[in-house]
């Protein structure tokens, strides 16, 4: 290891060794298990493919993703931060969506919500305007667009732009919980630990901005039954938000079936470098 001549992968590798080594060493892994080992590797790499990623939910449960994003983001954790883990259903080119508009694209069941959220920059508490927001959520049967082919392609998701007050809102269906898909290797985990496979209800966002750090964050209604228990460890107090039922007409849309929720929220960005994750499906 000590041959690497880039100085941080040196680093990387010569720990990654000694702590793999002083596992093997800890555990006394038999062979059987080390072939066990080897095999779920090969299987969580089988497993994923355009539409799923295998290798990120298997980092979500077991707590890796939320703790690279607090250790590298709000004061390398010792402060709230809303930065939390992509998740392995984010694409890129979501389609362009003026403010006020619908993500909805093919039929959708469920309650209406409006979404009204502001973007901010952290330290000034002054808008950030031209950041651009990428928005996405699963339907309310639990399901992103890509696994069903019963929802048009992205529907759900939109590709705002902050106006001048640093404000983007559009139109969807209220999100919902889902369990993650368990028919392969995070499932033999979760089942053999004795956990439940749900995710709480969220909306995630992905904000851009040149001189901020890349903000990925996930917003979930504060009366979600599984925001102690998140499978995949995400949530922080910085990411729960009020979603609201309203049960008197819409005052600027009449027609909207009642009731109706509305989700109020201010993202926060960090000065930083601005670099944009690697999509983790097509």
């Amino acid at each position: 290891m000590n041959r690497t001549s880039d100085p941080r992968l040196r680093e990387i590798l010569t720990s990654l060794i000694t702590h793999l080594h002083q596992f093997v060493k800890e555990v006394r892994l038999t062979e059987s298990e080390y072939r066990t080992a080897t095999k779920l590797l090969n299987d969580i790499g089988q497993a994923s493919n355009a539409k799923h990623n295998e290798a990120v939910l298997m980092c979500g449960s077991l707590g890796i993703s939320t703790l690279v994003y607090l250790m590298n983001n709000g004061d390398s954790g010792q402060t709230e931060t809303q930065h939390s883990s992509l998740g392995p259903y984010w694409r890129l080119n979501s389609p362009e969506s003026d403010n006020g508009s619908s993500i909805i694209r093919s039929d959708t069941p469920g309650a209406p919500l409006f979404v009204n959220a502001t973007v901010v920059d952290k330290k000034t508490r002054t808008p950030v305007s031209g950041a651009t927001v990428d928005v996405w959520h699963s339907s309310p049967s639990g399901l992103y667009e890509n696994q069903d082919s019963g929802q048009a392609d992205f529907n759900l998701r939109g590709q705002f732009t902050t106006d001048a007050d640093g404000r983007f809102w559009f139109e969807s269906v209220r999100m919902s919980g889902y369990p993650i898909p368990t028919d392969t290797v995070v499932g033999q985990l979760l089942e053999a630990q004795g956990r439940h496979p749900f995710r709480p209800a969220h909306l995630h966002a992905l904000i851009v901005r040149e001189g901020y750090k890349v903000l990925t964050a996930q917003v979930y209604p504060s009366d979600d039954p599984h925001l102690e228990s998140d499978v995949q460890f995400a949530v922080t107090r910085a990411l729960v938000g009020d979603v609201v039922r309203h049960d008197e007409e819409h005052p600027e849309h009449a027609g909207t079936s009642r009731p109706w929720y509305s989700l109020d929220y201010c993202f926060e960005l960090e000065e930083g470098p601005t670099e944009l994750p690697m999509a983790p499906i097509e």
